[in-house]
């Protein structure tokens, strides 16, 4: 999924899991991480927050760490900041598809947006070859503010070969180097005793993804990899309070999301009452396509899956992990269950085959049709 996620702003700070993270990741060397786990945990949020730790003219030190050590979260009122917030800073080029730029109110370039304008094509849902080209350009410029450049690609599964490809090369060896200048306010002076930090090279990069596998081997292997923490599930509901949702609602939408608070969120969104969602597997065994008449097949797909793991784990004994057990629809005694397990992987192999079209399928509204009738006929079988 790629719907906006949480980001840091002055007004919105980051989820306490999130923030530790990226302290933790702006104190470390390495001028390429690749940030990866499943959705919902904040991918996109994560990055974005490192690279305005980067940035950052006057980064705070968390407490207990020397004021020369490297390393240190956005303070949130700088020029450097506040260009990030506007989407204009001119060190920071952001790679993702137009679709995602779009949603997340990050500006086209004059072309690509002058080619949807005139309704020639589409917002991609790939990161485009030309923008890659333009990214490896910006590469090679000099830093407008002093503090390095950085290249965030969001969701980096989207790059094709040959995007990725065109990475390579830049990804190894950012040309040219910064020593980041020691000489702050709050900071030890260029005379002091305290050892400068070590130059690092002149563009950074973040790349984040919730399907690291389908990078290519060479992306991955130029990369420090981090794989996000899970929020404990106080942290994520105190989250979702802050976001909106009652403690009720926020505890129904977060099983529903399997514990991830970005997914959970969304949910909330998309569904609407937790009522619907309680009600989902009864609408399916029903055949009722009005109930998901908004969704996409994406989306009714994920929540298809969800619901045969339930149903697959029921038929084994354990405990339903997305839906209360009052809320699937009952066993019957007299099926079989080493047939009905089959039904229900079967069901769920076709799933897998149908999510791989799920974004460009041929028509959109029989393709929802045929995934309620199918779900009706698995369930009364």
């Amino acid at each position: 999924m790629t719907e906006p996620a949480a980001e840091s702003t002055n007004n919105n700070p980051l989820p306490p899991w999130m923030l530790r993270q990226s302290l933790d990741l702006a104190s470390r060397p390495g001028h390429a991480w690749l940030l990866q786990g499943p959705s919902g945990l904040g991918q996109y949020g994560l990055a974005l927050a490192l690279a305005r730790a980067w940035l950052c003219e006057s980064p705070v030190v968390p407490e207990g760490r020397d004021h020369g050590a490297s390393g240190g979260g956005a303070c949130g009122h700088c020029p450097s900041c506040h260009a990030i917030d506007v989407r204009t800073h001119a060190d920071l080029c952001v790679l993702m598809p137009e679709s995602v730029m779009l949603e997340l109110g990050w500006p086209l370039s004059e072309k690509a947006q002058g080619e949807i304008d005139k309704k020639e094509r589409k917002p991609s849902k790939e990161i485009r070859v030309d923008a890659m080209r333009d990214a490896i350009e910006f590469a090679q410029r000099t830093s407008a503010r002093g503090r390095g450049k950085v290249m965030l690609i969001y969701p980096a599964e989207r790059m094709n070969a040959i995007t990725a490809n065109a990475l390579l090369k830049t990804l190894e060896e950012p040309p040219g180097e910064v020593v980041p200048d020691m000489a702050t306010n709050d900071g030890p002076s260029l005379f002091s005793d305290v050892a400068a930090p070590p130059a690092v090279p002149s563009t950074r990069f973040v790349l984040a993804t919730e399907a690291a596998h389908q990078l290519l081997p060479t992306i991955r292997s130029r990369c420090m990899s981090h794989a996000l923490a899970w929020p404990t599930s106080d942290e994520a509901l105190a989250w979702l309070r802050t976001q909106g949702l009652s403690e009720l609602d926020a505890e129904v939408w977060l099983r529903a999301a399997g514990g991830r608070p970005e997914d959970a969120l969304r949910l909330a969104v998309l569904v609407g009452e937790p009522a619907r969602w309680r009600g989902f597997p009864r609408a399916m065994l029903g055949g009722e396509l009005t109930s998901v008449a908004e969704w996409s097949p994406a989306q009714l797909i994920d929540a298809l899956h969800k619901l045969c793991h339930d149903l697959m784990g029921q038929r084994v004994g354990a405990a339903p992990r997305y839906f209360d057990a009052a809320d699937l629809p009952p066993v019957k005694d007299s099926a079989s269950s080493g047939a009905a397990l089959g039904r229900l992987r079967d069901w769920q192999r076709e799933l897998v085959q149908e999510a791989r079209t799920s974004e460009h399928p041929y028509n959109q509204g029989l393709m929802m049709e045929a995934l309620v009738s199918r779900a009706s006929s698995t369930l009364r079988a």
